[in-house]
C-alpha cells in the first residue's frame, strides 16, 4: 500500500449561504459545513449517520476514538461535547484544514481530549498498536477521492486497531467503484458489515464490526435514539428506519 506523505497542494476555501458556513477544497464539493448558530450540531445528513454507532452501544461508549479527516470539525466537535469521556484523535493530511477548522468551525484546543496528528491516515494505522472503540473515516481529495483510505490493506488495518466491542463507520460515495469499495471492506472485516441506503447527497454510510454487528431491530433502538436526542438534540428517529433496510452487502 503506498501512503501520501506529502500534504496536498489544493486550497482550502469558505462560504457563508443562508447561515451556513462551508468548507471546500478548492472547488465547490462541500467537504464540510456548520450551521452558524449552532456550531456543536451536525449539519449534513451524512455526518448525523456517522454517529448510528451511538444508538448500538452503552451511553458511555466510545471511550475512545479515532477520525480519519477533519473536515470542518464537525464529528470531532459533537464527540467532545456529548461525550466527555472519550478521547478523540484526528489524522489530517493538511495542516491548513487543522487552521481552518479552529479558525472558522469553533474546533476546540483541548489536547488532553481531542488531538489532531498531521499525516496520512493509513500511516497512522499501520505505523501504531492502540485501539479505538469508534474508528470514523472520511477522507476525500477535491474530486471525491478517497485514494489510500480505500485499499483492503487499510480496512484490515482498522479492523486490527479496533476494541473487542469496537465499531468502524465509513463514509462513502454512489458511483463508480462503490461496489469494488463494499467488497473491500466485506473482506477485511469477514463481512461483519451493514451498508446504509445512501443519503439524498449521495453519500453511502457502511458499518462494520470487530465482532458480531449488533441488533438493528428499529424498535429496540427507540429508546436509545430518544435518550440521544434528549442528550444532545440528535434526532436519529429517521435513521432507525433506514437502519433496519441496512443488511450485508448483496452483489450481482
Amino acid at each position: 500500500m503506498t501512503s501520501r506523505k506529502k500534504a496536498p497542494r489544493h486550497s482550502v476555501d469558505i462560504s457563508e449561504e443562508a447561515g451556513v458556513r462551508y468548507l471546500h477544497f478548492g472547488s465547490d464539493w462541500v467537504q464540510g459545513a456548520m450551521r452558524i448558530a449552532r456550531p456543536w450540531s451536525l449539519e449534513l445528513d451524512y455526518t448525523r449517520e456517522m454517529m448510528a454507532g451511538l444508538l448500538l452501544r452503552p451511553d458511555d461508549w466510545p471511550r475512545s476514538a479515532l477520525l480519519v479527516g477533519l473536515g470542518a470539525g464537525s464529528l470531532a466537535k459533537f464527540l467532545y461535547r456529548y461525550r466527555p469521556d472519550c478521547r478523540i484523535t484526528v489524522v489530517e493530511i493538511n495542516p491548513q484544514v487543522e487552521f481552518v477548522a479552529r479558525q472558522y468551525f469553533k474546533l476546540p484546543d483541548d489536547p488532553r481530549r481531542l488531538e489532531v496528528v498531521d499525516g496520512c491516515g493509513a500511516d497512522y494505522l499501520l505505523g501504531g498498536d492502540r485501539r479505538f472503540d469508534y474508528i470514523l473515516v472520511d477522507g476525500f481529495d477535491p474530486e471525491g477521492r478517497p485514494g489510500v483510505l480505500d485499499t483492503e490493506p487499510f480496512y484490515q488495518a482498522c479492523r486490527a486497531r479496533l476494541s473487542d466491542t469496537g465499531l468502524f463507520c465509513v463514509n462513502l460515495l454512489r458511483g463508480r467503484g462503490f461496489n469494488e469499495s463494499v467488497k473491500r471492506i466485506a473482506a477485511a472485516f469477514d463481512d461483519r458489515l451493514r451498508v446504509l441506503p445512501p443519503c439524498d447527497s449521495g453519500n453511502t454510510i457502511a458499518l462494520a464490526g470487530a465482532g458480531e454487528m449488533p441488533d438493528l431491530d428499529p424498535e429496540a433502538l427507540k429508546p436509545r435514539a430518544a435518550a440521544l436526542k434528549q442528550a444532545s438534540k440528535l434526532d436519529l428517529n429517521p435513521l432507525l428506519k433506514r437502519l433496519a433496510e441496512a443488511g450485508p452487502p448483496c452483489f450481482p
